[in-house]
């Protein structure tokens, strides 16, 4: 039965679904379902299918399963604690039996009666009492999981499909039955049959796509697993495709911009260069070469640099610099090149800490030439040189109205800084060049806001010791001509890594000590910050943060001086732990994952990580690189509480793997691409993730956006230059 009049895709979610209980539109607001496009494109996670069934003996903490067995309890209760309404139940087939457990959601154990037979799907979790299932879908057998005939998952001849129905995220208040019922409602109303097709019918046809509205119902309502498969890979493909759409149509825009050409003194930077306690490896003598070509061209330069932490980073950003600093501006009103002055660099950081280390890294590669440095942060401002210089220190604190007329008029030619530098006050004279550490942690708004400020383009450097897949690379930061340092300092030690089984925490103590009393300092990352709630069942079994560091200042290291840091405190008290923690007040730090990013604490040699299993590959290897500071030997302790075979194989993968990008490569194949680590981060869907495991899509879905940016064809596809208008001002790449 069709309605009078078709729903609409903008309209918002509570005219189709008038009944909608506050819970309800809260949970759907929660998951960015507004209106009905956002439910049509919210995509199912898995499918129902038979052949998923397993035995209860066979049931694995972490993975999603579905079992078929009978009830042998079933009741309600309430926490004690919270008093939060829960249902429980026994299901128990012929080899053993399960809890299952229902959070707010008692109603669903009264379903239920001893002796029914049931079908369960839901993620298994370890618990204090043993395997759990919590808040499963369940269903009585034989019965269809929807008690209607017409259901939109049976075949003509009135059999079963092959997959049954498609399993959606869930979240408190949003179930999978609901999603079910609101898309066959949603299909019904004839709405598929108002949609247009806005990607190109060549590129369609080309790559085997099916076309919008055939996709759509394939992925909700598939009658085998191919039309599923064919319909993620369409969504799939366009996701990127328009990322790319949107990232050629920022550079396109970037390289019309005028900007300073340099010609730059090689040799002059060679005796920069060679003044370095180090000497350069192949990989930085071959990205300063790649920068300065890209400083000869009429455009600016967009360039990202990756490199594992320790390769040098800092090294090439300083060279750049320098070349930068010491070539004339150019008069664009006489159109020639002026006989004084200098051309100016801003260097940008995410945090405070790391501004202030980069400030001081910079006072020792620039000490002899006389140039002037600026620091600007949210807590003041420093200048180096400076004519009260002690045996302290040989930079000044400093006016932020000072060091601003001073960075104006161009007598600062180099100026550090966190997001302060971005803020309106902040004004250059000559600025060629923006260096970004860390350039996945500014949003790309902030990269163009610093980047283009002055009226006219500098050379763009974004940095990132963040390990990244080549198919993410070439997705989030297509409009950036991509550098990899693959290659480590001569002389640099690896860090040794251990996997440690509870059995052996005690030895791997007794070797951290042996390090402490040689002076060196340790990190203790853990999953958690507090203890969960005992009186939740289903709360994950993890160190927390605050519970570790007591036990282990009582039990461990008692005369150790032990801090704590995670994402609940304020930034003044993260930035004065981090200080006393660089300045060796604190033997040990215990934080969560939160640890500063790039932060130098060359004394800090040591890290135990808990529950690595928890963590993803390329997360690990980031934690581990906080301890890769100085010439000394580190080491990291992987904790792991990890039963099974292949959780153990992808935590060895760690000892073997060459560099984070291998190991960010490995994640990225292991892991779903939801559990990927940092996905969120990118502004990519569960259902993009899975395309930038494919560097041919990526690579086809990157080469189509080009020749359409490129040849100026989007208005040649009216539909698609809407589309991608629509989708860049909801949508932030970070």
């Amino acid at each position: 039965m069709r309605y009078n009049s078709p729903v609409k895709l903008n309209d918002k979610i509570e005219s189709a679904f008038p009944r909608l209980s506050d819970i309800q539109k809260k949970a759907l607001k929660r998951v960015g379902i507004n209106t009905i496009h956002d439910i049509l494109f919210y995509f199912p996670s898995r499918y129902s299918d038979m052949s998923e069934l397993h035995f209860v003996r066979e049931l694995i903490p972490g993975e999603t399963a579905t079992i078929l067995g009978k009830v042998t309890s079933a009741k309600t209760k309430k926490s004690f604690r919270t008093k939060m309404p829960m249902g429980e139940a026994v299901v128990e087939d012929t080899t053993g039996s399960i809890k299952i457990v229902w959070f707010n959601q008692a109603y669903l154990a009264k379903m239920f009666k001893v002796g029914d037979s049931v079908r369960v799907t839901g993620k298994v979790t370890e618990t204090k009492s043993g395997l759990t299932l919590a808040n499963p879908e369940i269903e009585k057998t034989p019965d269809l999981p929807i008690d209607r005939h017409d259901t939109l998952f049976m075949k003509e001849d009135g059999e079963q499909s092959e997959i049954r129905y498609p399993i959606y995220p869930e979240t408190r208040g949003l179930t999978s039955k609901f999603i079910y019922h609101a898309i066959d409602k949603i299909f019904k109303s004839g709405l598929l049959d108002t949609l247009e097709e806005y990607i190109p019918e060549n590129i369609l046809k080309k790559y085997n796509l099916p076309t919008l509205r055939t996709a759509l119902i394939w992925i909700h309502t598939p009658k085998k697993e191919d039309d599923a498969k064919v319909a993620r890979k369409r969504f799939a493909f366009e996701e990127v495709f328009f990322i790319q759409l949107h990232k050629w149509q920022d550079r396109k825009r970037f390289q019309e911009l005028r900007s300073y050409t340099l010609d730059v003194d090689i040799d002059d930077v060679q005796r920069f260069v060679d003044r370095f306690p180090f000497t350069l490896t192949g990989g930085q003598e071959r990205a300063i070469e790649s920068i300065f070509s890209d400083f000869e061209k009429t455009h600016p330069m967009s360039r990202l640099l990756e490199g594992d932490v320790g390769s040098g980073k800092t090294a090439i950003a300083a060279s750049a610099s320098y070349a930068v600093i010491k070539t004339r501006p150019f008069d664009f009103k006489e159109n020639k090149t002026q006989t004084y002055g200098n051309l100016q660099v801003a260097y940008m950081a995410p945090t405070e800490i790391l501004a202030t280390q980069l400030f001081e890294s910079f006072i020792t590669y620039f000490e002899h030439t006389g140039i002037s440095i600026g620091l600007i942060t949210g807590s003041g401002c420093r200048k180096f040189p400076t004519k009260v210089a002690s045996a302290e220190k040989s930079w000044t604190n400093i006016s932020r109205t000072q060091l601003l007329k001073w960075v104006e008029n161009g007598e600062i030619p180099i100026l550090i800084g966190t997001h302060a530098l971005i803020e309106k006050s902040v004004k250059f004279k000559h600025l060629a060049l923006v260096i970004i550490d860390e350039q996945h942690r500014f949003g790309v708004n902030q990269r163009a806001k610093i980047a283009r400020k002055e009226g006219f383009a500098p050379h763009l450097l974004s940095m990132t010791a963040t390990p990244i897949p080549r198919t993410l690379a070439l997705t989030i930061y297509g409009d950036l001509d991509l550098t990899v340092l693959d290659e480590m300092p001569a002389g640099r030690k690896q860090i040794i890594t251990e996997i440690i089984p509870d059995a052996k925490r005690e030895s791997a103590y007794e070797k951290i000590k042996e390090e402490m009393a040689k002076g060196r300092q340790l990190y203790v990352i853990c999953p958690r910050i507090d203890e969960p709630d005992p009186e939740m069942e289903m709360a994950i079994i993890a160190k927390s943060v605050m519970a570790e560091a007591k036990r282990l200042k009582k039990d461990v290291f008692p005369n150790a001086s032990v801090g704590v840091l995670h994402s609940k405190m304020t930034k003044e008290k993260k930035e004065e732990v981090m200080n006393d923690f660089a300045g060796g007040s604190i033997d040990i730090l215990v934080a969560t994952s939160v640890v500063e990013v790039g932060v130098n604490v060359p004394n800090a040699t040591l890290i135990i990580i808990e529950g690595a299993e928890r963590f993803g590959l390329a997360q690990l290897h980031q934690l581990r690189g906080r301890v890769l500071r100085s010439s000394d030997q580190a080491y990291c302790f992987l904790f792991a509480n990890a039963k099974s075979d292949k959780t153990i194989d992808r935590l060895k993968a760690i000892k073997t793997a060459k560099s984070g990008f291998e190991l960010a490569e490995l994640d990225l194949a292991l892991r779903g691409s939801g559990e990927l680590s940092g996905a969120k981060q990118w502004g990519v869907s569960d259902i993009g993730m899975e395309a930038i495991k494919n560097l041919k899509m990526v690579e086809a879905a990157r080469e189509e956006a080009k020749n359409i940016i490129e040849k100026n064809q989007i208005n040649q596809f009216p539909l698609l230059e809407k589309t991608l208008l629509e989708r860049n001002k909801i949508t932030h790449f970070e």
